[in-house]
């Protein structure tokens, strides 16, 4: 009930037919003013028109909301009544009526405004910062903000009244992680002793199994100090998920049904199980291990095919352990790309990979223009072409070497040509299909950033003679070529946690020893996940930013520009801190 608690009687998004006649009391803010006639009046609901009496009687109720600027804050109270016939606007909820102004009162007048409040009118980012409180009016962040909400409500439900989790908050002020990403510092009154904000709160949950309460989660405000990254926010937040006594098929179950439950009506249904594929697959398929799989120009070995060429850079890649020949197939390359898009496409592989790459075209009557047809007979071009499975205006891009590299390379161009593809009119992804997918097998070293990862049971005994090649029970949720989730079944011994943070990844156990004594008090074993929540709900809502899911987001240089912060303070009140800035400030910090 919205109106429950409040002196309004309706809300400016709820009035229909079935309203007319009432006398109503609505708040809102100003939207739109026309020729002292009417106004329309919005509040987070929605809109309604309202009309301004024009007789004597009620004069001053005119002036007063014929002067009001655009964005103040008024009461209304009136009349609901139908609108006069044909001027009724099926683009509104309430089009079918009109509220007649009996009396009104502007709570509080609007100053001239920086931007206009539509979603429309092109802001610059730094402005939408500077005065958030003002975008936040805008109908796309207040649905975006309203969904979220739903969203974690219905998590909520489905993992405490459902399935007995606990939810548990954890400290914020703790103490250095090894691994993985830099972490704020915050001063302590103890000389030269700081806390650290926690990037995850991956060390309570796993301590919280050690303590019994069998299965967490939390919505979890987490803290990366990742200087200026485009689209990455300093604080950002996470669904963390912990269980005891899981394998990874349990800990993706349970992915896939919260994520079904809690997913909006508005967006279709999503279909479980997700597809999983292992990390080799992914790099060799799409070359990255979060793969977009709502298109095809999946990756092609062609090694074993030219092989038996004298192509001799081919030959030359070939002759080295992992040296491979792979290529991507560019669908009707030749009609929507330009020379200097395929130009831009090599010197991205050149200067990103180090890798050079060879163009290949089929022509209209079926016959392959490029450098490599000279060291192919005819029957070979047409074997290619059914290996790559070319047709005709298709251009195949060609790169021998390393197999990461190439991988890597080619994945890249992959998601660089779809961009080019559908900028010239050819639609490759349906922006309103949802594909999951999980990644699964990385290599325990990959996992490097997270030191608490099992490895694979089997692999077990690889850890002490081969490390690189070990697989981990490390597992990532992948949603439209974005990785939205990341999890593990957890190393539980307190000797192979030792061997592995020692040995294996070079780092100093005792900054865990507090955790590797708990594994000593007869731990279970367990495993979790946590989903990005800022990046899945801008995915769900297709913002262009997880700014645009944020309420108050920092700049992509971690500046808060409506408040100034970070910002300077004085030495006095470093003094407990005994923190002294090192002065004058570097020329390019005074500058700021």
């Amino acid at each position: 009930d919205f109106n429950s608690f409040v002196i309004r009687t309706n809300t400016c998004g709820e009035l229909r037919s079935a309203h007319v006649g009432q006398e109503v009391t609505l708040y809102g803010w100003i939207q739109y003013q026309r020729q002292d006639l009417f106004l329309v009046l919005r509040d987070f609901q929605g809109l309604t028109q309202i009309i301004i009496p024009q007789d004597e009687a009620h004069s001053h109720v005119k002036k007063l909301l014929s002067n009001a600027p655009v964005e103040s804050v008024v009461r209304v109270t009136g009349i609901v009544s139908p609108r006069p016939p044909g001027q009724e606007n099926p683009k509104m909820p309430t089009g079918d009526i009109e509220v007649k102004a009996e009396t009104a009162e502007i709570l509080n007048s609007c100053k001239k405004l920086p931007f206009e409040i539509k979603d429309f009118i092109k802001k610059s980012e730094a402005l939408r910062m500077q005065y958030r409180y003002l975008d936040l009016r805008s109908f796309q962040l207040q649905y975006n903000l309203r969904l979220r909400s739903r969203i974690v409500m219905r998590m909520r439900e489905y993992l405490c009244n459902l399935h007995g989790f606990v939810d548990v908050e954890t400290p914020t002020l703790f103490k250095r992680t090894p691994g993985g990403a830099k972490e704020f510092l915050v001063p302590s009154r103890e000389a030269g002793k700081f806390y650290s904000l926690p990037q995850s709160p991956q060390q309570f949950k796993q301590l919280l199994m050690v303590g019994g309460l069998d299965r967490y989660f939390q919505v979890a405000r987490c803290y990366r100090d990742e200087g200026s990254r485009p689209d990455r926010q300093p604080e950002f937040t996470q669904i963390d998920i912990e269980m005891s006594f899981v394998d990874q098929a349990g800990i993706q179950r349970l992915i896939e049904g919260l994520l079904q439950y809690s997913w909006p009506e508005e967006r279709g249904s999503i279909t479980t199980p997700f597809p999983s594929i292992t990390y080799e697959e992914a790099l060799a398929d799409y070359g990255t291990d979060k793969p977009d799989t709502r298109f095809g120009m999946k990756i092609v070995d062609i090694g074993d095919f030219l092989r038996r060429s004298d192509i001799g850079f081919v030959q030359n890649a070939l002759s080295y352990p992992c040296g491979t020949v792979k290529a991507i197939c560019i669908p009707q390359g030749v009609r929507y790309l330009k020379s200097k898009d395929l130009e831009s496409l090599k010197e991205s592989a050149k200067s990103q990979f180090n890798q050079e790459i060879m163009e290949i075209i089929c022509r209209p009557d079926g016959s392959l223009k490029s450098l490599l047809t000279k060291f192919l007979g005819e029957k070979q071009q047409s074997e290619l072409i059914k290996v790559l499975n070319m047709q005709v205006d298709d251009v195949v891009l060609l790169a021998a070497g390393e197999h990461k590299r190439v991988c890597s390379a080619l994945g890249s161009l992959r998601l660089e040509s779809a961009d080019l593809l559908e900028a010239a009119g050819l639609v490759l992804r349906d922006p309103t299909a949802f594909h999951f997918l999980w990644v699964v097998d990385f290599p325990e070293l990959e996992s490097a950033h997270h030191p608490f990862t099992a490895p694979h049971p089997s692999d077990t005994s690889l850890l002490y003679s081969d490390p690189t090649k070990v697989r981990s029970q490390h597992y990532d949720l992948v949603l439209n070529g974005n990785e939205v989730g990341g999890g593990s079944i957890r190393i539980h011994s307190a000797e192979l946690q030792r061997f592995v943070l020692e040995k294996v990844l070079k780092e100093d156990s005792e900054v865990l020893s507090h955790l590797l004594e708990a594994l000593e008090f007869g731990a279970p074993p367990h495993g979790g996940i946590a989903l990005g929540l800022d990046r899945l709900i801008s995915l769900i809502v297709d913002a262009p930013s997880i700014r645009d899911v944020i309420a108050f987001p920092k700049s992509f240089r971690g500046r808060d520009l409506m408040g100034n912060a970070p910002d300077y303070v004085t030495p006095e009140e470093l003094e407990p801190y005994h923190i002294q800035v090192s002065w004058p400030l570097p020329e390019k910090e005074a500058k700021k």
